[in-house]
């Protein structure tokens, strides 16, 4: 796990191989006395550093229907004339693609991928921060990419990660990167993560957005039997996060335009939480108490289908 995802924490190892974080702990103990990984507050990573972890090429051919059908369903919160942050990733770099279509848009970015696939759209402006690149990524990273954002105010920030629980919110293996992506979360009013169901229950080294701060998630349908990701989602509901699933038919729309809604299979219909104020990072309306099933409403319109796990009574 750690050689895979470059950190992993002790929380994460308990949980794969089903034994106490006090055995895991020892255990990590003895390995970085025979120099295969470095101990670090909570977790391990590779011997020499935080930044080991698959480059971008890798990444990108993962996952690939459920990245395109996230991307189509989260462009359909943006709309024309907004000023809102993109963040580094595969998933984002997505996004980017169809936010070109979107007219009137100022967009900033610390991805070189998410500025390139915005470079020729007509009418959408891209403001880059500073930083030093990190060519793992295309990101630009360091004290100069956050001090550029400094006194930055946007409607939405769109991030992606390596990981996210509710427990802990949205994770990556990279210190870099993580302390980046806080920064552009203070820039930002509402902030909206991009998640497949892969990541849904996984715990990475550095917290980058708290459950707390996390205004919606939109994610794919977990395959039927993936009980630790929709046990996952509804955990995060539970906690106030908007959630909004993707289906395959979206994916097949590209970038031709939004697909029609569908139905969601598990429960039973599409759902979108009513949205009266958009809350600031670190605050959070309190949930309003509602039954556990689905509720059927209207699909939204020139929108995908949007689901909303209800919070469960306390």
């Amino acid at each position: 796990m750690v050689r895979a995802n470059g950190a992993v924490s002790l929380r994460e190892l308990a949980r794969v191989v089903q034994t106490s974080e006090v055995t895991v702990r020892r255990d990590v103990r003895a390995l970085e006395a025979e120099g295969l990984l470095d101990r670090r507050h909570g977790g391990a990573v590779l011997p020499g550093g935080f930044t080991r972890e698959s480059g971008f090429p890798q990444k990108s051919h993962l996952a690939t229907a459920e990245k395109t059908a996230i991307a189509d369903l989260a462009a359909g919160f943006v709309e024309e004339g907004e000023a809102v942050v993109v963040g580094a990733g595969t998933t984002t770099q997505e996004l980017a693609r169809r936010l070109a279509r979107i007219p009137g848009l100022t967009v900033v970015t610390n991805s070189l991928l998410v500025a390139q696939a915005l470079a020729h759209a007509n009418r959408v402006e891209v403001v880059m921060t500073g930083g030093t690149l990190r060519g793992s990524n295309y990101a630009l990273v360091g004290s100069g990419a956050e001090q550029s954002l400094q006194g930055l105010r946007v409607s939405r920030a769109f991030l992606s990660g390596s990981g996210l629980t509710a427990e802990r919110g949205l994770s990556t293996s990279n210190m870099l990167s993580a302390s980046v992506d806080r920064a552009l979360v203070q820039a930002a009013a509402e902030v909206v993560v991009l998640a497949d169901h892969s990541k849904l229950g996984t715990d990475t080294m550095f917290q980058t957005v708290p459950t707390d701060v996390i205004t919606r998630l939109v994610t794919d349908e977990p395959p039927p039997g993936d009980e630790r990701a929709a046990t996952e989602l509804q955990a995060l509901a539970d906690q106030g996060v908007q959630i909004a699933v993707a289906g395959p038919e979206q994916s097949a729309g590209g970038d031709s335009g939004p697909p029609a809604p569908r139905r969601h299979p598990r429960h039973g219909g599409e759902r979108r939480r009513t949205e009266d104020s958009v809350p600031l990072p670190g605050q959070r309306r309190t949930p309003q108490p509602a039954p556990t099933t689905m509720r059927p409403a209207a699909p939204l319109p020139d929108q995908n289908r949007v689901a909303d796990l209800a919070p469960r009574r306390r």
